[in-house]
C-alpha cells in the first residue's frame, strides 16, 4: 500500500515485551507439574509454530494437554510474569500510535497468557482489540489472527500494519495483505526474512503513520 496505514496490530512476545525466558520457564514447568518430562527452551521454542498453548503443551507432555496442564501453565505464567519487561521506547509509541488509529493485538499466546503478561507490564490497557491465538482455527504463519484482529478493528488488512519479531509473524502479515513489518529489536528477528518495513527501534513504527 502507500500511504499512511489505518491502524496496527502488533505481536507481544518480542515484540513488545522481553519475555524470552519467562514462556519456556513457565512451559516447562507445566510440563514437569504435568508428570512430562524434562525439556529445555529450545525445545519449546522450536514448538512455537504448533499453535496455541494447548497444542505446544500436548506436544511438549506427548500426550494430550488438559485444562489442568493449561491452568498450571497459566499459574506459572502468572509467577514469573516478574520477570518480564517492556522493551524501551514501545509505552511512548503505543501511546502516540493509539492517538492516531485503532490499535490491535495479536499473539501466539492464549488470550490469558496476554492478559497475564500485559497486564503485569501496565500495557493492557493500550489495545482496542487483544487477540490471543487459542481465538483462531490457525496459528501464525497463517493469516487468520491478523485478519480477525483488523475485522474487530473495522480496518481492511491492506490499510494496516502487522508489527512482529519473528518470520512467522512477517509471513502471516503478507499473507494477511497487511504491511509486513520487522520489529528488529525483538529476540527471534531474522534479518533474512522479507519484510516491507524493518523497524530498528520502536520509534521507527511512527514513519508508518504518515
Amino acid at each position: 500500500m502507500s500511504g499512511p496505514v489505518a491502524g496496527i496490530v502488533f505481536d507481544m512476545d518480542g515484540t513488545l515485551i522481553e519475555s524470552h525466558e519467562v514462556v519456556p520457564a513457565a512451559y516447562r514447568a507445566a510440563v514437569l507439574a504435568g508428570g512430562g518430562p524434562e525439556r529445555t527452551d529450545a525445545e519449546v521454542i522450536a514448538g512455537y509454530s504448533l499453535g496455541a498453548p494447548v497444542d505446544l503443551l500436548t506436544h511438549l507432555l506427548g500426550r494430550p494437554a488438559t485444562e489442568t496442564d493449561l491452568a498450571a501453565y497459566h499459574g506459572h505464567l502468572a509467577a514469573l510474569a516478574e520477570r518480564v519487561t517492556v522493551y524501551p521506547g514501545v509505552a511512548e509509541v503505543l501511546a502516540e500510535v493509539a492517538a492516531r488509529v485503532p490499535v490491535g493485538l495479536f499473539t501466539g499466546a492464549s488470550h490469558r497468557a496476554a492478559e497475564i503478561l500485559l497486564d503485569r507490564v501496565g500495557l493492557l490497557g493500550r489495545f482496542a482489540v487483544v487477540l490471543g491465538g487459542d481465538q483462531v482455527s490457525r496459528p501464525k504463519p497463517a493469516p487468520d489472527g491478523v485478519e480477525l484482529a483488523c475485522r474487530r478493528l473495522g480496518v481492511p488488512p491492506g490499510r494496516a500494519a502487522y508489527v512482529g519479531d519473528s518470520p512467522l509473524d512477517l509471513r502471516a502479515a503478507r499473507d494477511s495483505g497487511a504491511v509486513a513489518v520487522a520489529a528488529a529489536w525483538g529476540h527471534q528477528y531474522d534479518p533474512t526474512e522479507a519484510a516491507d518495513l524493518s523497524a530498528a527501534r520502536p520509534g521507527d513504527l511512527l514513519a508508518l503513520l504518515g
